[in-house]
């Protein structure tokens, strides 16, 4: 479901695409998915060296947290016209219980790597008259889950709204993609219904074309947007007076 857009999308067929972690996961999806488009070619970034399984793929070694790495991969993609920030991590990090290590972790990866793709490859975007930039972002951006991930991911929300208004100027659309579950290596150890990557990367796909400024992929993610405007107990049923009086 797209939440408004652009009078103008961005082209996939014959463009040069950058996805971030895209080998595995969504990334990998959102790869195929591109070059089912008709991409003339994509770069694919991985923290480690990866097999080139398409001519059309070229791989590339990026870490997120470092800021000299994705300059040298900006200056390596300096034709792209669309970027998909997917790189993410999940510790398992309670906020009161976690090294905060751990977290910084998470924030390091999920909002200052997204941070830092988005500086960097925004003068190759403002090449072009119109071009993409898709943060993957989630449910967990609007519910809280006690933890660093929903925490970054909170954040990451905010940081993409304002790249949002920034980059518009120069014909950049800025789309926040949110999802629940999907069904990869992140989300392995839970037992819940999960969206297929395949899916969330057509729909994806569908949003750059379109120049959606948000889309929400799944219906456990509708329904928590739903909500942002109720009362805080639709999201926390614990808080309500009833619970609250029971455990008095």
């Amino acid at each position: 479901m797209f939440i408004r857009h652009s009078p103008t999308g961005t082209k996939i067929e014959g463009a040069v695409a950058l996805v971030t972690g895209g080998h595995r996961g969504f990334g990998r999806a959102m790869v195929n998915e591109l070059l089912e488009r008709g991409a003339e070619k994509v770069y694919a970034t991985s923290r480690s060296t990866q097999p080139q399984r398409d001519e059309r793929v070229l791989p590339l070694v990026v870490d997120v947290t470092d800021s000299t790495s994705v300059t040298a991969a900006a200056n390596s993609a300096p034709d792209v016209s669309i970027v998909i920030s997917s790189a993410g991590i999940a510790l398992g990090t309670p906020l009161l219980d976690a090294p905060l290590a751990d977290i910084r972790a998470e924030l390091e990866t999920n909002l200052f790597g997204l941070i830092r793709v988005a500086r960097a490859f925004a003068p190759a975007l403002g090449r072009h008259p119109t071009s993409s930039l898709v943060n993957v972002l989630s449910a967990a951006s609007w519910l809280a889950l006690g933890d660093g991930y929903s925490a970054s991911k909170a954040a990451a929300w905010s940081a993409t709204n304002s790249l949002r208004t920034r980059l518009l100027e120069q014909g950049t659309i800025v789309t926040g993609l949110h999802v629940g579950y999907m069904d990869t290596d992140l989300t392995a150890g839970f037992d819940a219904p999960k969206a297929d990557p395949a899916d969330v990367a057509c729909q994806t796909a569908d949003a750059i074309i379109a120049g959606a400024f948000e889309l929400i992929a799944d219906e456990s993610t509708q329904l928590v947007k739903a909500q942002l405007s109720e009362d805080l107990t639709s999201l926390y049923p614990q808080l309500s007076r009833d619970s609250t009086r029971a455990r008095g």
